[in-house]
């Protein structure tokens, strides 16, 4: 390879080097602002319109949707799970984000609930609320779901007629 390639070569690199550290370090200190949600008028009465119900069981979690009328305010909100296994004392608690479309009249929420006992019947109500922790005011009556028995684990192999078989 001759010098003038060789020089060439390098000057390339150099030059790439200062434009990606240039673009890394305009992103860094230069952040984007993220496009705000409007906060809507907060609705006069806000009211489960569908549901709760079970959208999906396994033995370890479960996930709960409902619907609401919107219910306006602050645009960022939170469904709310309190359950347990007793129906007196739901004292476990799952919340769930979302952000509300001031352009939709109603909103659904769902709340997925981890690291539950296969086997076991468990007791809920659902809300919703601000991310500011205030209470939308409308609450479920007590619900409750039972979560499947462990299913066995699947068990790969393989034999000379197949090349691969899951049981």
């Amino acid at each position: 390879m001759n010098k003038t390639l060789a020089r060439d070569l390098n000057m390339n690199t150099l030059l790439l080097k200062l434009a990606v550290t240039a673009a890394v370090t305009c992103l860094l200190t230069n952040p984007i602002p993220a496009q705000i949600s409007p906060t809507t008028p907060r609705a006069a009465r806000v009211r489960i319109t569908q549901g709760p119900a079970i959208e999906m069981t396994n033995e370890f979690l479960t996930i709960i949707r409902w619907t609401t009328n919107n219910p306006g305010a602050s645009p960022e909100h939170y469904g709310v799970v309190h359950y347990g296994t007793d129906p007196k004392n739901l004292s476990e608690t799952a919340k769930s984000p979302i952000r509300l479309n001031p352009d939709h009249a109603s909103t659904v929420f769902r709340v997925r609930l981890d690291n539950l006992k296969p086997r076991t019947t468990y007791y809920y109500t659902v809300g919703s609320e601000e991310a500011n922790g205030t209470d939308d005011g409308a609450k479920s009556a007590v619900k409750q779901f039972t979560t499947p028995g462990e299913s066995l684990p699947r068990i790969c192999w393989q034999d000379s007629r197949s090349r691969h078989r899951t049981d």
